[in-house]
């Protein structure tokens, strides 16, 4: 493999929306590009990127992948995305060492929620896009009706540098608007070309097009804007030239046609990158120096060695793998370098890159370029390796979690491996978290959805040998008070030597939701010792932790300790630790306790037709609808719902919606829970709990 400088790599991520045939244009790529031998497809299982046994059953990308093209002295590594709102962190983490976007756009369904999302990122991240409209020859395929949809969700500046060569069925190339070129392609997916002259129907939308973009470019440049009003039109070379400079400021964003599962309209694609997406030397890298200044650099072999790592896989085989982007300088096999980060020295093994799952050894690997590395002792995702004085880029931060299911070992005594095979998969996945929950004393593992965590559980038998099964968790109810009330505890025991005794007076008082608990010490004078004055709060802590009514944690109360009493000889901590649970116990019976739930924040993003079924769905879960936004031929939906009627959601969407809906949701606040609920909780937790176990409690 030929080792490519800076200045011949182009980094591109394919992003989109879940079904927009990102990964059939990978394949569609490479397969023209000669890097595989025929043309892999998604619905067989057999392409490059998608090489993951679940990836393959489910038909869907599920994790980012790297593959290569070599395409006219230039070297293009695709990372391949997914597309799942539930794996959106995956891609995002990809736009960190991209230098330019291949944004996916089904011809069929137009915009659609992550392809919002990832528009968004790549904004952010200032990033130059191309966007793909792919499967132009399905029926209903619309060049004009998307265009107009993208321009009303991103703007104006989304401008076609191609125009299909006939509609749905009938289509079979594109008209280079530059070059003003028919490029015709074989019916056999073989990706053979024909170059030839625009034909003479399409004469007239052609020039009006071309005219557009003419226009488009010359707004993008105030020079060219001259040369425009003095000529009525710009020269090929400007032309070129200032689509290229728009195309990297961002002012621009051609858009072309293809459709990857014929191979038609792959090769022009593949020349509209090397034109107008930027090279690896062109990024500027932001960062900050040794004493946490910000800096920034171009890309470049020169200056101290720079290296930012972007993901991790987990492999049980080969141990953990190490992919990045080398941002500066170059990197050898079998060398050592500082992980900046940990500020510890890793030693380099063999360096790889990565065609899918198929690796090759290469001795060194440059700036600007991709690769991978493993067994790295100490580096994980979002760690800068480098020389110790170099730069450290900053980590990632990772979206926490909006749903837990509670897992248990089908095995006995499984915990053990459960535990350290999930540590290798949130080392891979850091979205994954798993802890057990001190109320419910349940495993929980918690995700970006349904679809994460059942591909976790999947990840766990397949590679690392542990099955488990999945059940709904426990709701994290609290409770509270509603009333203020005084209480007194008092405990004393007689044995045959020193005896123990403790009595408090307290009162207890209902603090705004989310106050948590409050301790105050109003004693005057020596009622109660002060030495033994914390161990009343003690107890009390001890106590709300157990729950009143149905064993969950007693939150946003202030309690008062207003007098109480003491023996000098019998008096201890433990006696006022006593008199405080007591204490509180007592004043639970007539401050009115009551339970909330937690409300989650919900968007729901569905096709339009959809939004009245989805509100109605809403409301049924005792949901309140805050409000709704129309983008393009979509839909928000915005509303707050409990938790609890939130469990099973996704598939009910999935049912609603034809697959085409998602949603997010993260926490918002806790609310009382409807009198007629509540007794349902209390009922239920007393079941769980036995009777037994509630008379110990007592």
């Amino acid at each position: 493999m030929k080792v490519y400088d800076a200045a011949s790599i182009r980094n591109i991520a394919l992003v989109g929306h879940t079904g927009s045939g990102k990964t059939q244009l990978a394949s569609a790529i490479l397969f023209d590009a000669g890097m595989v031998t025929r043309l892999g497809r998604v619905d067989e299982g057999n392409t490059v990127t998608d090489f993951d046994e679940e990836e393959i059953a489910r038909k869907h990308t599920l994790s980012a992948s790297i593959a290569y093209a070599e395409w006219n002295r230039t070297k293009i590594n695709l990372i391949d995305t997914p597309g799942f709102a539930n794996f959106f962190s995956d891609a995002r983490a990809a736009l960190r060492v991209v230098d330019g976007v291949l944004l996916a756009v089904d011809a069929v369904s137009g915009p659609e929620v992550q392809t919002e999302k990832m528009w968004e990122e790549a904004e952010a991240q200032q990033l130059p896009r191309i966007v793909v409209l792919t499967r132009t020859d399905r029926e209903r395929a619309s060049l004009d009706r998307t265009l107009e949809a993208l321009q009303t969700s991103f703007g104006r500046t989304i401008i076609p540098i191609q125009l299909p060569i006939g509609e749905e069925k009938r289509f079979t190339g594109v008209v280079d608007l530059v070059a003003m070129k028919a490029y015709t392609f074989a019916a056999d997916g073989s990706g053979k070309m024909t170059e030839g002259a625009v034909p003479a129907e399409m004469a007239d939308k052609v020039n009006a097009a071309r005219e557009a973009l003419v226009e488009m470019v010359a707004e993008a440049d105030d020079s060219l804007m001259e040369h425009f009003f003095e000529a009525g039109t710009l020269s090929q070379e400007d032309l070129i030239r200032g689509l290229r400079t728009g195309v990297a400021s961002r002012k621009i964003f051609p858009l072309v046609c293809t459709s990857a599962a014929l191979n038609i309209a792959v090769q022009p694609l593949l020349d509209a990158v090397n034109a107008y997406l930027p090279t690896a030397s062109e990024r500027t890298v932001k960062a900050a120096d040794k004493a946490g200044a910000e800096t920034s650099f171009q890309v470049s072999e020169s200056g101290p060695t720079a290296v930012f790592v972007w993901k991790t896989i987990a492999d049980p085989f080969a141990g953990r793998i190490s992919l990045f982007r080398v941002m500066r300088g170059a990197i050898k096999s079998d060398s050592t370098i500082a992980n900046l980060t940990k500020e510890a020295n890793e030693r380099l093994g063999h360096l790889l890159l990565l065609q899918g799952k198929t690796q090759t050894e290469v001795a060194e690997i440059k700036a600007g370029d991709l690769g991978a590395v493993a067994k790295l002792k100490d580096t994980q995702t979002g760690h800068t390796l480098g020389d110790k004085d170099g730069v450290r880029f900053p980590p990632p931060t990772f979206a926490d979690p909006v749903l837990s299911y509670a897992i248990e070992p089908k095995a006995r005594g499984d915990e053990e491996k459960i535990s350290t095979a999930l540590h290798r998969i949130i080392e891979e996945d850091p979205t994954i978290r798993y802890s057990r929950d001190p109320q419910t004393h349940e495993l929980l593992l918690a995700g970006q959805g349904q679809m994460h965590i059942e591909v976790t559980v999947a990840k766990l038998k397949r590679r690392f040998g542990v099955e488990v099964n999945l059940k709904l968790p426990r709701i994290p109810y609290l409770e509270t008070i509603t009333a203020s009330t005084e209480a007194n505890g008092r405990h004393k025991k007689q044995t045959g030597g020193h005896g123990q005794f403790g009595d408090c007076t307290i009162k207890m008082e209902p603090l705004p939701r989310g106050s948590d608990f409050e301790f105050v010490d109003d004693i005057f004078g020596g009622s109660i010792p002060q030495q033994f004055r914390p161990a009343v709060e003690k107890g009390i802590q001890e106590t709300r932790v157990r729950g009143y009514l149905a064993g969950y944690p007693v939150v946003d109360f202030r309690v008062t300790l207003i007098d109480g009493k003491f023996h000098a000889v019998d008096s201890n901590e433990l006696s006022f630790k006593m008199a405080g649970r007591i204490a509180f116990k007592d004043a639970m019976t007539r401050c009115r306790p009551t339970i909330l739930e937690p409300i989650m924040n919900v968007e729901v993003y569905v096709p339009s037709d959809f939004a009245g079924d989805v509100m109605g769905d809403i409301n049924g879960r005792r949901g309140r609808v805050a409000g709704m936004e129309q983008r393009a031929s979509m839909t928000v939906v915005k509303a707050q719902v409990p938790m609890s009627e939130m469990l099973t959601y996704e598939q009910t969407l999935t049912a609603t919606t034809g697959a085409r809906g998602t949603y997010h949701m993260d926490f918002s606040h806790y609310e009382e829970v409807p009198t007629h609920l509540q007794t349902k909780i209390i009922a239920a937790a007393k079941a769980a709990k036995g009777e037994g176990a509630e008379e110990e409690d007592a």
